[in-house]
């Protein structure tokens, strides 16, 4: 009893997503629902067969690319951006009201200006995908500098270390778990961020996808569409885990 229990325990999740699915499949079948208005998984598996393999993974690459550099360039601006917060009152003070505004526009009202402005190619959907991602990294980042316990910096202070050696080996240590976390966050999101700008200017991506079936009524396209976007977030959620555990593994304990 206890061995199955731990199996239960242990595989909750899976037990759980089996029996919604087979709640879903049964449910669609029991009251004859149609089609265009919920897909059974039985038909969200057969709309993979609509497209070739080929088209599957031009559609899927589009909006991983998208995602991946948004992703990129985030981190990149946002990292040295926490580190430049944190060690200048003056910088916080003219920055953080900038980006609280940036975080607080709905990325959905500013898409179509940036499409506008920028025009209807990739540049577009990527800064629609940075803009999304950025804010968690950097308030994440700069949370996990400023949260040192005060004897650690008056240590490195009485011993004459440098600033730059403060942050490296003493602050950025801290921050590490806070980063992780935001950067696990922030890669959902870019997903999230390349699908608003397919929705508003693209000829190709999950995207484009969804809301291309969508106005066709091919519903169990969208649902299969939806599939692979949630299994890429996953996906990449879990390779971020995985790099932290490789990297970094005490840091994943202390966070």
């Amino acid at each position: 009893m206890s061995a199955l229990k731990r199996i239960a325990t242990r595989y909750a999740s899976l037990i759980a997503f089996i029996f919604v699915v087979l709640a879903w499949e049964l449910g669609c079948d029991l009251f004859q629902v149609p089609a265009f208005v919920l897909p059974a998984p039985s038909a969200i598996l057969t709309a993979f067969t609509t497209l070739s393999p080929s088209r599957w993974f031009e559609h899927t690459w589009a909006t991983l690319e998208v995602a991946l550099l948004g992703f990129a360039i985030a981190t990149a601006i946002a990292v040295p951006l926490a580190i430049t917060i944190t060690r200048s009152k003056l910088v916080s003070r003219v920055v953080m009201p900038w980006l609280i505004v940036i975080q607080s526009t709905p990325i959905v009202a500013i898409a179509p200006i940036i499409v506008v402005t920028l025009g209807a190619g990739v540049l577009p959907r990527v800064v629609i995908t940075t803009l999304i991602s950025f804010f968690p990294i950097v308030i994440s980042t700069a949370t996990g500098l400023a949260s040192v316990p005060a004897e650690f910096t008056e240590l490195s202070r009485s011993l004459r270390a440098s600033r730059n050696r403060e942050y490296w080996q003493i602050r950025m240590p801290y921050a590490l778990p806070h980063l992780f976390s935001a950067l696990r966050v922030a890669i959902t999101l870019a997903i999230v961020g390349a699908v608003v700008a397919e929705f508003v200017a693209a000829e190709r991506g999950l995207g484009y996808l969804i809301l291309y079936s969508t106005s066709s009524f091919r519903i169990a396209v969208a649902f299969a569409a939806l599939v692979i976007l949630v299994a890429s977030s996953l996906v990449l959620y879990g390779l971020i885990t995985q790099l932290q555990r490789r990297l970094f593994p005490w840091s994943e304990h202390r966070g």
